[in-house]
């Protein structure tokens, strides 16, 4: 009997699934998808009702070969990737790939990796879903008919490989109207006004909240001095005591999007990272009893849970923390709408695998993302937290204040997950009395402003684009990726603040595509998806939906869209040469975006203010004037990437440079010192063509060793530091190296050892080892601290340099063929946001073809 076949997406959920099918299967992986749009053309046919034209992805012939040899004599044929719509277009194209007419093929829906949800997805498998497919076929289709259509325009009035997108762009555009909104903010002054008071000893606050029964809004300061003068020798009367019981509720179990949130949160995880982690519990980890996925599917956008997996829950509750702890009736909760539930929530495969009985078997970042799951689940199943609330209200005359505690009483789910906020106020008020008077020990004014809106970040924009509806759990990580890959936002610690590029790219898009930017547009076709995927809808309507207004803005767009990198964008700003105002504009060159005077020509940086107004920014002022050490002309002001530096007047003739400090806008050459003395032992011989090399010294101030015969032979080595590499078996040094992310120390053996770290070396011998020197890690508070780098000592951390420090290989042997393995640069295709890679760079070396004469044809095309 011949065996049955089953294929998934990766490698690590095969492993996983071959351990539980057993003899009677093998399981092999597609890596993903195998087809999609050709990278290089539209791929789409407008005129033949959006025909696309798939491709076999570059470097997937080999995949596919390998799958139609494990197909041959195989009875049938299992598809199982992912459980959604990118899985369904997937299975699909294997389907197709392998031959529909030749093999009997089911589909077969993993929502999760354990041996019972293993054994019965096989044992009810379904048919391949069309309507899901052309849900996701569609979605394609829109993503690539924005993509590819929008973006040539973006690239010829501002910059080559940016990039346009159906959710893309929305995004973008609320992270940029954001901004605005900061911009436009005014604050508005604003008081508050507490009393102190003391009762058997203890103290605690009242705020004022309502003046001759309407609510205290003090405005200024003399408005408020007025309130507390009349407090001035007056008691306050507790006029009421109200106390009463809360309930707070658990949160429902995790969706793709509260997940990401929550991580983010607790962990400061960006959405890519915790999908990342997540896609690895889902797939299956090494545990002692074998390996076993850990989470459910983890794009998802519904909070339904299983019957069985809410008994489990409910008996680990009752075990654990006892009856009370469960809830009078099975905790149910409502999907958002327009969520699709196909799938269950994100949540442990068996509650049964405790977080701590099993983070032997993990890594960090799996054990906390793992533990949140576990932990929020659980919660959602529990009793409600119950805790005592007291409020108090004093009055002094037409003044009324309220002072307000809680405490506690029975802690419900949030044992496991969250516990309330508890405040130590509750005790004291409680002991007061109504009808008793307390004096004031002190009355505290204080002063605030209103708040702008907080700037997004990656947790509060997923949150956005969930509420608003646009685009879907397994979309959001990619997006915001891609707002940062395009330099379109940045920010520390997760938030996004739009980039000059950012307003750029947004304000040409929103003006010249209104309808295709609106956020209510963006969340309908994604409704309109959901309809395809349910059989309620036809994408050909949808395709025409987008490709109308698409083709309507795209024929004047061309014509009307500002060209920056010719015209520029015009803001009412006064030049900062002429000063004359109506002039300037915004454009941008190959260092990035300037300000342009049209009546002066004269040009600057600028920056932002407060407001948002660009702000010229003044070259700085040479102290005195400078001349060329080697050829004596006169040294010029000039600036490049990284900033103001002197160079020769005389370029190119003489390429002599000085690197300047600027202080209070004024410029000097930057004081560096006599040559360094060069260590013993350095080998000063070009090994490229023998040619003794000689000391130099880079624009940013380092020294160097370079060829003398530059430019024909540009050979440099590092300036090697006293320190020896740390690496066993390496007999480099250290050297300074700089990049445009900072300053690192590298071995001078590079790359046969791959040594590096951001810790700087210090004369300092270790105490405990006695290595000659230590290095010195400063952190992001500014503190600092001192590690030996001896692997091998004891006060040597862990952690220390783990991501560049891969110890010490040896040369590899050199290959025989000239040029074998080497690449150059490719040239830029087109991408669209829901796209596949791109071809693989042609690799130098190879010999050329010649051309084929008429009737002629190559022996391997045949």
């Amino acid at each position: 009997m011949p065996k049955d076949l089953l294929i998934v997406e990766s490698p690590a959920k095969a492993r996983t699934i071959s351990k539980y099918l057993g003899p009677g299967y093998e399981v092999v992986a597609s890596l993903g998808h195998i087809k999609d749009l050709p990278p290089n053309t539209l791929g789409v046919d407008i005129e033949d009702d959006f025909a696309p034209s798939y491709v076999t992805i570059k470097g997937k012939e080999k995949t596919i070969t390998s799958l139609r040899k494990a197909a041959k004599d195989k009875g049938t044929i299992y598809l199982g990737p992912d459980p959604d719509r990118e899985g369904e277009a997937i299975a699909w194209h294997i389907a197709e790939s392998l031959g529909r007419e030749k093999h009997n093929f089911k589909r077969v829906l993993l929502h999760e990796l354990t041996p019972r949800a293993i054994k019965e997805a096989m044992a009810s498998p379904v048919d391949i879903s069309l309507p899901r497919f052309e849900s996701q076929q569609t979605r394609r289709i829109l993503d690539r008919l924005m993509g590819y259509l929008i973006s040539p325009l973006l690239w010829g009035k501002l910059k080559r490989g940016l990039s346009a997108g159906r959710v893309q762009s929305v995004a973008l555009r609320l992270v940029v109207e954001r901004e605005r909104e900061i911009f436009a903010f005014v604050p508005e002054e604003y008081w508050t006004i507490t009393a102190a008071l003391e009762k058997d000893g203890e103290e605690f606050e009242a705020t004022l909240v309502k003046i001759g029964g309407e609510k205290a809004q003090p405005k200024t300061k003399e408005e408020t001095d007025r309130i507390v003068s009349r407090l001035e020798g007056s008691g306050l009367l507790v006029k009421s005591i109200v106390t009463k019981d809360k309930k707070r509720n658990p949160s429902p179990p995790f969706t793709t999007s509260s997940l990401q949130q929550a991580a983010f949160t607790r962990f400061g995880y960006t959405p890519t990272r915790t999908m990342r982690v997540a896609q690895q519990l889902y797939e299956g980890l090494q545990l002692p009893k074998g390996v076993i996925g850990l989470i459910t599917y983890m794009r998802t956008d519904s909070v339904r849970v299983s019957d069985s997996a809410a008994q489990e829950a409910e008996r680990l509750v009752k075990e654990r923390f006892g009856p009370s702890y469960l809830p009078a009736s099975r905790n149910f909760y409502r999907n958002k709408k327009g969520a699709q539930d196909a799938h269950e929530c994100v949540r442990p495969t068996s509650i049964s695998r405790d977080p701590e009985a099993i983070k032997n078997s993990l890594s960090q970042e799996q054990q906390n993302l793992y533990s949140l799951v576990w932990s929020r689940f659980v919660a959602s199943q529990m009793a409600p937290a119950v805790y005592q609330q007291t409020t108090v209200e004093l009055e002094a005359g037409d003044l009324l204040f309220r002072a307000s505690g809680s405490v506690v009483k029975f802690k419900g789910f949030s044992v496991v997950y969250s516990a309330p906020k508890e405040e130590d106020e509750l005790n004291i008020l409680l002991a007061l009395k109504e009808g008793e008077i307390l004096n004031p020990k002190a009355v505290k004014p204080e002063q605030h402003f209103t708040q702008p809106p907080p700037r997004f970040n990656e947790a509060t924009l997923v949150k956005e684009l969930e509420d608003k509806g646009i685009g879907r759990p397994s979309t959001y990580a990619a997006i915001i990726s891609i707002l940062r890959q395009k330099g379109y936002a940045e920010g520390q610690k997760g938030q996004l603040r739009p980039t000059e590029m950012g307003f750029a790219v947004n304000d040409l898009l929103v003006e010249n595509f209104p309808e295709l930017l609106n956020v209510a547009f963006t969340a309908d076709l994604e409704e309109d998806l959901d309809h395809i995927e349910e059989g309620q809808a036809e994408r050909l309507s949808i395709l025409n939906k987008l490709y109308k207004p698409l083709a309507s803005n795209l024929k004047t767009a061309d014509k009307k869209m500002a060209n920056i990198k010719i015209h520029g964008l015009k803001v009412d700003v006064p030049c900062g040469s002429c000063g004359k105002s109506g002039h300037m504009t915004i454009r941008y060159g190959r260092n990035g975006f300037y300000l342009h005077c049209a009546e002066c020509k004269a040009t600057s940086d600028f920056t932002r203010s407060e407001k948002g107004e660009p702000v010229p920014v003044r070259d700085p002022v040479l102290k005195e004037e400078f001349v060329c050490e080697k050829c004596g002309r006169p040294m010029v002001l000039k600036k490049g990437p990284y900033g103001h530096f002197l160079a020769c007047s005389g370029y190119p003739e003489c390429r002599s440079t000085l690197p300047l400090t600027i202080a209070d806008g004024v410029a000097e050459p930057r004081t560096l010192g006599p040559p360094p003395d060069i260590p013993e032992g350095t080998d000063l011989v070009c090994p490229k063509c023998g040619k003794t090399m000689v000391l130099k010294r880079a624009g940013t101030g380092h020294w160097f060793f370079g060829c003398p015969g530059y430019p024909k032979c540009r050979t440099t080595k590092p300036f090697p530091t006293e320190f020896g590499c740390p690496n066993k078996g390496c007999d480099g040094f250290l050297a300074e190296k700089k990049t445009r992310r900072g300053t690192f120390y590298g071995c001078t053996n590079y790359p046969s050892c791959l040594f590096g770290t951001n810790s700087v070396p210090v004369k300092d011998p270790c105490p405990v080892c006695g290595f000659p020197y230590r290095l010195e890690k400063e952190s992001k508070d500014g503190e600092k601290t001192v590690y030996c780098p001896n692997p091998e000592c004891p006060e040597h951390p862990p952690e220390a340099d783990k991501p560049k420090s891969r110890g010490y290989k040896k040369p590899a042997p050199a290959k025989s063929s000239a040029g074998a393995g080497k690449t150059v640069r490719g040239k830029k295709t087109l991408k669209d946001e829901g796209g596949g890679k791109s071809a693989a760079p042609p690799k130098r070396g190879a010999k050329k073809r010649a051309p084929l004469k008429k009737n002629e044809e190559r022996a391997d095309e045949k």
